[in-house]
């Protein structure tokens, strides 16, 4: 109790790395979210951070769990609905019996999912889908396709403001005008997109070489709450671009859309299946996310952020592109140590009160973006994709993602830094 006393700063830091590396390593197979709110818990019944303020903190992520409950309603009742077996259908049978061309097909499908209805999106929405077009074609192994779905939810994450709500964070209310975010990340965006293309591609040949895939899958008529399903995706799609061209908040107007989409669906089920639908969303994720805001929260009352700010700041001033290479190096890393959602926070929170240079801000998030792309926890989108494998009977553990993600990450963030500042 003394050293607690005499250096709480240390002990604060200490409990936020145990948590951390308990929602990293997993130990005894027990959900993330545990380590998070235990680490949570730990810093209020210690005396290191005052109950009102862990409540601070869990309330700032608001937006990201309307967000989130929003774009799980909707997927869990489309994935019900049928919409994703209706989507396989139509993937297996344009694949025309070729394991690379439904590859480069789930490929370009991810992209534009994560571009107008963001990487967390992609993570719950598409992965599901991915599966059942994996299962409709037999295709005897599904990771070489499941693994696009964890890939491209980041590196397409930086194309527009809503493609990744990090975004929102990192630039905050200096957020550029469309016609400015396009000419920073256009050519960014475009060399991280293709080279994890490319890196995947090389690293799966050989499994994709081996596997066949079915050309006589049936078609199948879509159900008219099916229909509702697809639609009420689509429509959140322009909402998102709507909220986020008036620069508003993104958690409200999806959680309406997810909610009335599926109340929409219950009623023309005249309220059949509304049990199934509660049970089988994967509500862990929101005390999860809370517990990391918790930790962030403590983190900054320690004065990490005034540091960081303050160094980035001189940096920036001394060196600005060199800054920014560093910066978003560091930052890709960090995000893999703490999951993007802390170190993006603080990141954004350091980027605007240092007002650093336009590009240094724009190296950051690339870093925040695309950083995650080495580990599994890296990102929420990570964490909730590797929730949906784990549904349909698959899983990937760190350490195999770790090995994939040295291959895919570095080159394609070098790249894309280089795009941004060389240009």
């Amino acid at each position: 109790m003394a050293a607690l006393t005499l250096s709480p700063n240390l002990a604060t830091w200490a409990i936020a790395a145990l948590a951390t590396l308990g929602v990293i390593v997993r130990p005894f197979s027990w959900p993330e979210a545990i380590w998070a709110v235990t680490g949570a818990l730990a810093l209020v019944l210690l005396g290191l951070l005052p109950a009102g303020t862990a409540w601070e903190g869990v309330l700032k992520g608001t937006d990201v769990y309307l967000f989130l409950v929003g774009m799980m309603l909707m997927s869990e009742v489309a994935r019900k609905e049928g919409l994703f077996d209706w989507l396989a259908g139509i993937a297996v049978r344009t694949a025309q019996g070729s394991a690379t061309r439904l590859f480069t097909l789930v490929y370009l499908v991810g992209t534009v999912v994560t571009v107008f209805l963001s990487n967390d999106a992609c993570a719950v929405v598409l992965t599901p889908a991915v599966y059942a077009a994996t299962r409709a074609a037999k295709v005897e192994n599904p990771l070489p396709y499941l693994f696009i779905c964890a890939f491209i939810a980041n590196a397409a994450s930086f194309v527009l403001p809503i493609s990744n709500p990090a975004n929102l964070v990192v630039f905050a209310e200096h957020m550029p005008p469309l016609t400015r975010w396009l000419a920073l990340f256009a050519l960014p965006s475009l060399l991280a997109i293709g080279t994890t293309y490319l890196v995947l591609r090389l690293t799966q040949n050989g499994t994709l070489k081996q596997q066949s895939v079915a050309t006589d899958v049936e078609a199948t008529a879509l159900s008219r709450t099916g229909i509702v399903a697809g639609l009420g995706i689509v429509a959140t799609g322009a909402v998102l671009i709507g909220a986020s061209a008036l620069g508003r908040d993104l958690g409200l107007p999806t959680f309406v859309a997810g909610l009335a989409t599926t109340l929409i669906v219950l009623a023309l089920r005249k309220g059949s299946g509304a049990v199934e639908v509660v049970k089988d969303v994967s509500w862990s994720v929101l005390p999860l996310v809370a517990g990391l805001f918790v930790l962030v929260e403590a983190l900054e009352k320690t004065g990490v952020l005034a540091m960081i700010a303050d160094t980035l700041k001189q940096a920036a001033t001394a060196a600005p592109t060199e800054t920014a290479w560093g910066a978003g190096a560091l930052i890709a890393i960090a995000c893999n140590l703490v999951n993007n959602l802390p170190a993006g926070l603080i990141a954004g929170a350091a980027v605007q009160a240092a007002h650093v240079p336009e590009k240094v801000a724009g190296a950051v998030l690339i870093g925040v973006d695309l950083g995650p792309n080495l580990s599994v926890t890296g990102s929420l989108a990570t964490i909730l994709w590797l929730t949906a494998i784990r549904r349909e009977g698959q899983d990937v553990s760190f350490w195999s993602f770790l090995k994939l993600g040295l291959l895919v990450m570095p080159p394609a963030l070098a790249l894309a830094l280089a795009g941004l500042l060389l240009v």
